[in-house]
């Protein structure tokens, strides 16, 4: 591959690494804004499972914020019967449809909920409802380490506080994402084509890792609200540009 190349994925690699540290998701979705021009969707999908595995387990060792077990053990369970699906998924989907469906989603009801003076909060559904949407999250996750995205929004809409957001995100997202590269592994997706890629964007992405979670330290509740329902809203607008070209 060309070095541009090479230039292209290591500095998506670095912003979306600094996102992930700061909001605890998104490394895939940020990613993705930058490397959808320039490699095909399948590789890019193991390049944003990898570094979003790497940047979760960064984030779980510099911001630490307690282990909710049994607010986490419904999304997780649901995380788990989603990932292979979305593992047997990939090699068959129509990735720019994907893109167009999610993205239209998150540029449609994020800003509404950004706009918002008072979130309504969801209180139905409990326990089986966070399963569908941990559910949802794996399986976004096995097409493309995606696992954030769905369940951060559900975790807006219960109206979790700043630090029980985080809690059940990271560790959900640690949890799916190494699910999902172990299943990538076993399955053969992971070749040695991709191994200078992942040389790349591994080291590229810790440092920004680390400094996003000493911002993330200094927020406030609403600040940080704000940060997350922007950044789905950009993750949406970004989807949307790399999808509809492709769709008309």
């Amino acid at each position: 591959m060309a070095l541009s190349v090479y230039l292209v994925v290591g500095l998506g690699a670095a912003v979306a690494g600094f996102v992930q540290g700061l909001s605890g998701f998104a490394f895939g979705l940020v990613a993705l804004s930058f490397w959808a021009w320039v490699i095909d969707p399948q590789l890019a999908a193991i390049l944003a499972v990898a570094g979003s595995l790497t940047g979760q387990i960064v984030a779980a060792v510099t911001v630490r914020r307690g282990f909710d077990r049994a607010r986490l053990a419904p999304f997780v369970l649901g995380g788990l019967a989603g990932v292979p699906l979305g593992v047997l998924l990939l090699p068959h989907l129509n990735a720019d449809w994907f893109k167009l469906l999610l993205g239209t989603l998150l540029v449609v009801w994020c800003p509404a909920m950004l706009l918002a003076k008072d979130l309504p909060r969801i209180t139905v559904g409990g326990r089986l409802a966070d399963a569908a949407v941990g559910m949802s999250g794996g399986l976004l996750g096995g097409l493309g380490g995606f696992t954030g995205t769905l369940p951060t929004l559900w975790c807006v809409l219960r109206g979790y506080e700043r630090d029980v957001q985080r809690t059940i995100i990271q560790n959900f997202n640690l949890a799916m994402l190494a699910v999902t590269m172990v299943i990538y592994l076993g399955s053969g997706l992971v070749t040695r084509s991709a191994l200078p890629m992942l040389a790349v964007v591994l080291p590229a992405m810790l440092i920004p890792v680390f400094l996003g979670t000493r911002v993330y330290v200094g927020l406030s509740e609403t600040a940080f609200r704000r940060v997350v329902l922007g950044l789905l809203t950009v993750s949406g607008i970004t989807l949307l540009a790399a999808a509809l070209p492709r769709v008309l």
